[in-house]
This record gives structure tokens, sequence and C-alpha cells, in this order.
């Protein structure tokens, strides 16, 4: 079994896990988290240069390193792995964010159990994304969420016995419907008389859903993984959520875990049920939309620094969805560069008010002034973080949304031509709150003299900070790369059926 690279994406973590429960110190706790999230980097680091090579030496298969081991032969459940360009990016942000959230942890009390819970966290992520059994992937994506309860309800601030209760219901609400509609394409799966399969690629080649069964599995795949994705109207959980949780949690829940909806809703619902897509996807064009507007306006009454990132996370991750549903490639590519970008920003953003939050005390950026004069370290990194979101050209923001607007007005009916209006002018609303929140905490009067004493950033903060500033610049700097990486996702089969260019 471990003759197979992608094995060690889960068996590092669990190596961790192991780790940490014999550690006796901080130091030794410190030393495991750092060392295997630095392995985990190697790992994805290693990965992508070999599937570049590979791709670059002709071989075309929809997912390379694919192999499979028998788990429960009666329902055909295997530990199937695999991977495409898709999920080689998503393996690498996973890694970054562990990394780096392991330094914005460094001072977190009780940090042995609470790493311990992350590390768990981090383990259902990494086997989702290497899942291609969709079994196993429901397995390691349930996996994933449970330990957000108590990681938000133990180490989290505010009201957070409630932020994580509603979190694990709406999550798990969504999770019940995801089940069901996983079942359903399973006993879907194959031709009369050929045996089922839990099995994506299988499944995608066996081409035997009926269109009548996908237009009602469909939704529900959908949905399932759109909670998850912040998707309106179920998108309440996210801002409580994210305001309750600790940093690193808050780093890797809005830059990894809410990930796990759009590559689901791609992977799952769009990959294996294209005819219903393609005629439904008008349906939750109008409520990812709504996403779109409606987090970004919301951001902009905001007045705590969390609150205000995690609205605006459902409007950019809304605006995910949203490109996948648009079924051509230039709006797709758009989205997973989108997913990069977000996953990247908004972990630096996380981070940065977590350090903030730690000086000041507080969140409320009425109670905050002239942050640049007294700390200009982390001030220009929250500038940075900010131009990024609001698409300033050079970073990760402007290339992601850039492609995903140009692939969305590829459409010529009007509808979706005016839905993409309509989402273009979130680029507005957030020049507005994230400038607004720029001008009241960095360049405004100093609102309380405690703060003048305040210190700047640490070397590890730094040091974590400046790793999430250099990979939002490479993306915007350097997007071919990143496009080409996954251009191999886009099968012909899907294609010609969705009738994508």
């Amino acid at each position: 079994m471990f003759s197979n690279i992608l094995i060690y994406f889960v068996v590092i973590p669990l190596v961790m896990l192991l780790g940490l429960a014999l550690c006796r110190d901080i130091k030794q706790i410190r030393a495991v988290a750092v060392t295997g999230s630095t392995a985990l980097i190697a790992l994805s680091v290693w990965l992508l240069v070999d599937y570049l090579s590979q791709r670059s030496a002709g071989v075309d298969a929809p997912m390379l390193y694919v192999d499979s081991w028998a788990w429960f032969a009666p329902l055909n459940i295997n530990l199937a792995v695999g991977v495409d360009g898709i999920s080689i990016a998503m393996l690498l942000l996973s890694s970054i964010i562990l990394f780096t959230g392991s330094f914005a942890s460094w001072q977190i009390p009780q940090p042995k159990e609470f790493f311990l819970w992350l590390i768990l966290l981090s383990t259902g992520v990494y086997g989702f994304f290497i899942s291609i059994d969709l079994f196993t992937m429901f397995m390691f994506y349930e996996v994933a969420l449970i330990p957000m309860y108590l990681l938000i309800g133990v180490w989290g601030s505010g009201n957070k016995n409630y932020s994580a209760m509603k979190l694990t219901l709406m999550l798990m609400g969504g999770s019940a419907f995801l089940m069901l509609g996983l079942i359903g394409i399973y006993y879907h799966s194959a031709p009369e008389g050929a045996p089922l399969t839990w099995n994506i690629l299988e499944i995608a080649a066996n081409d035997a859903i009926a269109p009548g069964w996908q237009r009602f599995l469909f939704p529900m795949t959908f949905v399932g993984f759109g909670v998850l994705g912040a998707m309106f109207p179920f998108h309440t959980w996210s801002p409580d959520g994210h305001a309750s949780a600790p940093t690193a949690v808050s780093m890797l829940h809005a830059g990894v875990l809410m990930k796990l909806g759009g590559y689901g809703c791609f992977r799952v619902a769009i990959y294996l049920m294209p005819q219903a897509a393609n005629e439904l996807a008008w349906i939750f064009l109008i409520l990812t939309g709504i996403s779109v507007v409606y987090g970004a306006f919301s951001a902009c009454v905001q007045n705590d620094l969390k609150y205000i990132n995690a609205y605006s996370s459902v409007s950019h991750c809304g605006l995910v969805l949203f490109a996948i549903l648009m079924l051509n490639t230039t709006a797709m590519t758009g989205a997973i560069m989108q997913m990069l970008s977000h996953g990247l920003m908004t972990a630096l953003f996380f981070a940065l008010i977590g350090m903030i939050y730690g000086r000041t005390h507080t969140r409320d950026i009425r109670e905050m002034g002239g942050l640049m004069r007294i700390m200009p370290y982390l001030s220009v990194c929250y500038v940075i973080a900010g131009m990024a979101s609001l698409g300033l050209p050079g970073l990760s923001g402007f290339v992601a949304e850039m492609t995903i607007f140009v692939g969305s007005f590829q459409h010529s009916d009007m509808f979706h031509r005016v839905f993409t209006i309509v989402a273009c002018s979130s680029i507005v609303t957030t020049a507005v709150y994230i400038l607004r929140v720029v001008g009241k905490l960095l360049y405004g009067p100093v609102q309380d003299e405690h703060h003048l004493s305040l210190t700047d950033a640490t070397w590890w903060e730094r040091f974590a900070t400046a790793s999430l500033i250099v990979c939002v610049a490479a993306i915007g700097c350097f997007p071919n790369f990143f496009a080409d990486l996954i251009k191999f996702t886009f099968s012909p089969q899907i294609f010609t059926v969705l009738g994508m260019n």
C-alpha cells in the first residue's frame, strides 16, 4: 500500500498525531507540528513536479497515481486514490496553510490537545482530496468536520458554544443531504447487471445515471457540498464560526475546509451528473449570485474584523460556485484559481487579525486606529491582503476574478450576462469595505493610548505572513503556471455533454 505516494498524505498526519501524543513540553509539540507540516509541503511540491513531468511526457489519463485497495468487498468499498491538477493544487494549498497556521498558533493554550484536533482535521482534508471512492471521500469529509466543534468550543472566543453548535448542526445537515445523494449515485452507478461501484472514474465511464435520476440526485449533492461552500441561504454558520474560532482554525477553516465544498460540487455533482448540471445550473446560479453580492454588502456594515473577513469569504466562495456553474473551461479554471487565491489571502487575513487581537484585545475597528505607526509590519501585510482581496493587478485576486468574469461572459444569453454583471459589482463593494477598514484601522486616530506601547510582529509571525504573501504574489505574477496545472482536469466527455469550450 505504501508504494503509492498519495497514501503518505494520510500517513504523515497520523504519525504527527502519534508524535504529539508522546510529547511532554511545548518545544516538542512545536517541533512535531512544524516538522510534520514541512514534510507535507515537501511531499506536495515533489508531487507537483512529478505530475507536471508526466504530463509533459504525454501522459493524458484523467487522473494519475491511481490505485485501489479493497476495504469492504460486499459493497465494493475501496480505499481508492488518484489526483489531477485540481487535487494537487488543493493539497499544496492545504500544506501551506497548515504550515503557516502552526507558526500562527505558537502560543496557543493547551497546545498538545489543540494540535491533536487540528492535525486530525487536516487528516480528513488530505484524505478527501486524494480519494476517488465516494464512500471513502465522504468518510474523510466527516473526519474533517467533526473536530471543528471542539476546536471552536474549547479554544474559541466570544459566543463560542453557540457558534460551534450552529456550525456543527448546519454542516451535519448538509452531510445528510450529501449522504443520500451519494447512496443514490452508487445504486445507479453501473448498467443493469453490472457490479455497482463507488469509484468516481468508473461511474463517469459507465455514464449509467439516467437523466431523471440525475435531476433528483444533483440538487442533493450540490446542496450538500454547497452548505460547506457557504451557499446562500445556508451560509449563516460561516460568519459565526469564523468569528469564534482561534486563529489557526480560522485559517484552515476558511482557507481549506470551505474549499471542500467547491471541490465536491465539481468533482461529484457536475462531473458525475453533467446533464442535470446543464439543466439545473440556473437555479443555483441565482443562489450563488446572491451569495456573492450579499456577502460583500454584509461585510460593509460589520465592525468586527473577523466578521468582515467572514462575510468576505461568503462572497468569494460564492464566486467559486458561481464560476463552476457557468460550465465552461475558462470560468471553471477561474474558479480553481479563486479557490487558491481565497485560501491564501483569507488565511493571511485571519492570521493578521489574530495577531492584532492578541495585542489590542479587541477586534472592533471603532476601538483601534493608527496601527500603521504602532505596528508597521503587520499593517503593511494587512494592506497587501486587502489589495489581493479587492483584485489589485499583480496579486492572486485579480487573475482569479478576471478569469471568472471573462469565462462567465462567454455565454451569449441575457440571463448569464446579467448575473455576470451583478457578480462583477462585488468588486466595487469589496473595495468599499477593504478601504474602510484600512482607513480606520491603520490610518485613523489612535483610540487607546495603551496601544502606543504595543509591539510589532515576532519572528514566527513574520515568517508565517511573509510565506503567505509570497504565495499570493506568485499566483498573481505567474497565472499561466496554475492554469496549465489544472487544464487536464476537464475531460473530453464532460465537454461533449455540457457543450463546454
